[in-house]
């Protein structure tokens, strides 16, 4: 690692942490970081020396990561669709996959006329909600995120100040669910969006950076994993306008159980969504009209 003589370049440095973290890429993430720098940035400084500061930062990151901790808090940010979102300890780091279902969400509105009532509920980073609300024509919709806990909420609205603009119409509740909604939305919400909780209590398979370091209300949900699925499927019911569409992230191997608890609801056209994987990731329902 860098001393503070400053004697090493940037080039040297991302060299050696890629020996010392065993991946070139996770190496030149850090780097980056450390070194306050995007990527294009960053290539320009390469041949530079590392000032004592950065060279402290990132050593101190390298730890990090060598304790097992995800490379994704240890920098405080991660890529998302289109956005630079802040992550740590209080929210789930989104996933790739979880990605697709604000492009669901996109070809459903498109065929409704606007203006939008979406609910992004367990909304952690707000990266499915923010991520509707820079991607949709400005001002063509209203996001609700809500999320039991206020931790994440914090970060979501963190995450909001951020994207600039759009934000003006996003909206935020405290609360389980469809709970932290105001009254007055019931019957007139045109989607309800969630990436919840879908993991058995028990799950042998989680990785331990997983298992932890994410916050558990985000990852567990009862000793089957469906839980919340339940819970979830049964309020927005109540809240989605007639042709509302719920569409909700699950494990790949849960798909024919979400598919009847959409239908036991009441949801009509339910249909299975795969992921980049070509594994059942997303299930999707619409209210009767």
């Amino acid at each position: 690692m860098a001393d503070a003589t400053g004697h090493i370049t940037w080039r040297e440095l991302w060299n050696s942490t890629a020996d010392i973290v065993g991946d070139r890429v996770v190496a030149r993430w850090l780097c980056e970081t450390a070194s306050g720098c995007d990527s294009a940035e960053f290539t320009a400084e390469l041949s530079e020396l590392v000032s004592a500061r950065s060279g402290l930062h990132l050593d101190s990151m390298v730890r990090r990561v060598l304790d097992g901790e995800p490379v994704q808090y240890v920098m405080g940010r991660w890529a998302f669709r289109h956005l630079d979102l802040m992550v740590d300890s209080r929210v789930l780091i989104p996933r790739p996959e979880t990605e697709l279902l604000v492009d669901h969400v996109i070809h459903h509105v498109a065929k409704r006329p606007a203006p939008h009532v979406i609910a992004d509920l367990g909304t952690g980073s707000g990266a499915i909600g923010l991520s509707l609300l820079q991607e949709l024509p400005l001002g063509s919709a209203e996001v609700w995120m809500t999320d039991v806990s206020l931790d994440a909420l914090d970060v979501a609205r963190a995450n909001a100040a951020g994207i600039g603009r759009p934000a003006a119409s996003a909206r935020f509740g405290h609360g389980s669910w469809c709970e932290g909604l105001p009254n007055e939305l019931q019957g007139s919400i045109d989607v309800v969006v969630s990436n919840p909780p879908y993991i058995a209590s028990d799950d042998p398979e989680i990785d331990d950076s997983v298992r932890f370091y994410e916050p558990h209300t985000a990852l567990f949900s009862g000793s089957d994993g469906l839980h919340d699925i339940r819970v979830l499927t049964k309020e927005a019911v109540t809240w989605l306008s007639p042709g509302g569409m719920l569409i909700v992230e699950m494990g790949y191997t849960q798909a024919e159980q979400v598919l009847d608890i959409f239908v036991d609801a009441g949801f009509v056209g339910v249909v299975t969504h795969s992921d980049l994987a070509e594994k059942p990731r997303f299930t999707a329902g619409f209210l009767p009209r």
